[in-house]
């Protein structure tokens, strides 16, 4: 990079934006204490382990990210990432857990950092938006279902999603009703006050009732589980003790899929608002935004940050204008862990648990997979079924795997079915035959009135064509001829690449076509396909090339269309 700009949003600030800063930093403050308590215990360490993190990423990313808007902190995806890769590295030791959830928070950071200055924000675009989809509602669940033990005041059982579900069954008979109570009560106030009153802090209103109905009726000594003691302060700050270069190394691969997830949602929260506003977001420095946000957070005591669409919203909807927002949240978080910790003692469990839901709950985007099915079965089955197909079913296991095989397999599997979404795709192309309509050649399977004349095919490859579909593009055209068929036309002008295989192939489709006496003849070829048409062996007889596909069909007799 050639330099390393900081406090970019705040590049030309004006007096002017000073109070819908403070406003907005404000709101999101209200929304980010109990949210970060919550997402504490989703990641299993201590609530005040949340705030910790909370207040270093957000200086660090104003410091770093390019975004105005963006609020980056706990968050329920990587608080779930973090506790599955922590719980079997640090069984029963409590403050090994600690530890290792701030040493993967310091090596997610300095994996977001190299991967920022090598430039590889690309890789972004490595998942796919169903998959990327599946994968957070399958997420959801599993992080709801993790919560509602404690809104119903029974024993959790471990394992996946249908494991615990069945757990939460089998111990319904001992729900405690006061317990149950509270956290419908609080999921009720969160819910409603975020549809109807969403300025209005719903977290922090529940939160504040809970707390005052515990106080006000000794709820703790009748049952109610509370969060308990926190400790007031600012954190240690350093590398956590007890751990070894031996337990970082170990963390690094984890780390990778920890920083991928957290980037991709954090950058999907930025260039929404980015694009609002009217201003762009660089990727690259997302990545060091990122990185050093959860570098500063892990040297804090913290936990796994990255960047939140939900509490980007609120400061959004506020009227934030720069990171100046984000200033003001981390100054009041700082208030708070000196001033108020011993408010959130008496704070009830369910109450927290229904903070969480709420936050959630969101996520669970049930209409957006429906849409994929109906794409899949309504809109494009009879052009483009094999991808819509693919898109819905990519979902499908990305979700599945979350549900089925817990957080991290589920990532995994997400990400491995990005990849051979992609391939896939890639080996089995658009290949439309087109007829000629007032001058424009169009897609017969699209326009199924047009009338194709039987002795000439003209096609077109909707994508590059190289060694992974080379062979389906020649099967496709030879299907596509007919015993009538004289004359088969390529139209190029679709194809931006070709390479060696796929150049070799058309050679072979030539010379297939010639045994059935049919002329192959290539039409509006852009300059990477022709030239690497000429390099290809066997090319001493070259394929005819044509400025135009009426130039290409000029000297077929003319005949009627009667097909």
């Amino acid at each position: 990079m050639k330099s390393l700009p900081v406090f970019e949003s705040l590049r030309g600030y004006q007096r002017s934006w000073i109070r819908p800063d403070v406003i907005a930093g404000l709101t999101v403050w209200a929304v980010l204490v109990p949210e970060a308590l919550a997402y504490a215990s989703i990641a299993g360490v201590p609530p005040v382990v949340g705030l910790y993190a909370a207040v270093p990423a957000l200086v660090l990313y104003a410091l770093a990210g390019s975004s105005r808007h963006l609020v980056v902190g706990p968050m329920s995806a990587t608080a779930a990432l973090s506790a599955a890769i922590i719980a079997p590295l640090a069984g029963a030791d409590g403050g090994h857990y600690i530890a290792l959830s701030a040493a993967l928070a310091i090596a997610t950071g300095f994996i977001g950092l190299l991967a920022g200055l090598a430039r590889l924000g690309f890789i972004a675009s490595f998942i796919s938006e169903p998959v990327l989809k599946g994968f957070i509602v399958g997420l959801a669940l599993t992080i709801i279902i993790g919560q509602v033990p404690k809104l119903f005041g029974v024993p959790k059982h471990e394992g996946n999603f249908f494991e615990q579900a069945w757990g939460v069954l089998r111990e319904l008979g001992d729900t405690h009703w006061r317990t149950l109570l509270i956290g419908v009560f609080s999921l009720a106030v969160v819910l409603g006050l975020k549809r109807w009153l969403p300025l209005v802090p719903g977290s922090l209103l529940a939160v504040s009732l809970g707390i005052v109905a515990v106080a006000l009726f000794d709820l703790d000594d009748k049952g109610v589980a509370i969060v308990g003691h926190i400790d007031a302060g600012l954190p240690a700050l350093g590398i956590p003790d007890g751990l070894a270069l031996r337990d970082y190394l170990d963390l690094l691969g984890p780390a990778v899929g920890v920083l991928f997830i957290g980037f991709a949602e954090g950058l999907g929260a930025a260039k929404t608002y980015a694009a609002r506003a009217g201003y762009s977001i660089d990727a690259n420095r997302e990545l060091l935004g990122l990185g050093a946000a959860n570098l500063g957070s892990g040297l804090s005591s913290g936990m796994v940050v990255n960047g939140s669409l939900s509490k980007t919203a609120v400061n959004g909807a506020a009227g934030a204008k720069t990171q100046v927002s984000g200033l003001v949240v981390a100054v009041l978080t700082i208030l708070t862990l000196l001033l108020l910790t011993g408010l959130f003692e008496k704070l009830p469990e369910a109450t927290l648990a229904a903070v969480v839901i709420a936050a959630v709950i969101e996520l669970v985007d049930i209409d957006a997979l429906r849409r994929l099915y109906r794409v899949w079965t309504r809109l494009l089955a009879s052009i483009y079924g094999h991808a819509a197909r693919a898109d819905f079913l990519a979902a499908m296991a990305a979700m599945f795997g979350v549900l089925l095989f817990d957080t991290l397999p589920g990532l995994l599997i997400g990400v491995g079915v990005s990849i051979l979404l992609l391939v896939y795709r890639g080996s089995q192309p658009h290949i439309a035959e087109v007829a000629k309509s007032g001058g424009v050649w169009l897609d017969t399977a699209r326009h199924p009135d047009l009338r194709t004349r039987p002795d000439l095919v003209v096609v077109r490859v909707e994508a590059g064509m190289f060694f992974v579909n080379a062979d389906y593009v020649k099967e496709r055209i030879q299907h596509l001829c007919t015993d009538d068929t004289r004359l088969v036309v390529l139209d190029a002008e679709t194809s931006p690449g070709l390479d060696v295989t796929a150049a070799a192939m058309l050679l072979d489709l030539r010379n297939a076509l010639a045994h059935r006496r049919i002329d192959f003849r290539i039409a509006r070829p852009v300059a990477q396909f022709d030239d690497a048409l000429d390099s290809a062996e066997g090319a001493d007889a070259p394929i005819g090339v044509y400025p135009t596909v009426a130039a290409a069909a000029a000297d077929l007799p003319e005949t009627p269309p009667t097909r």
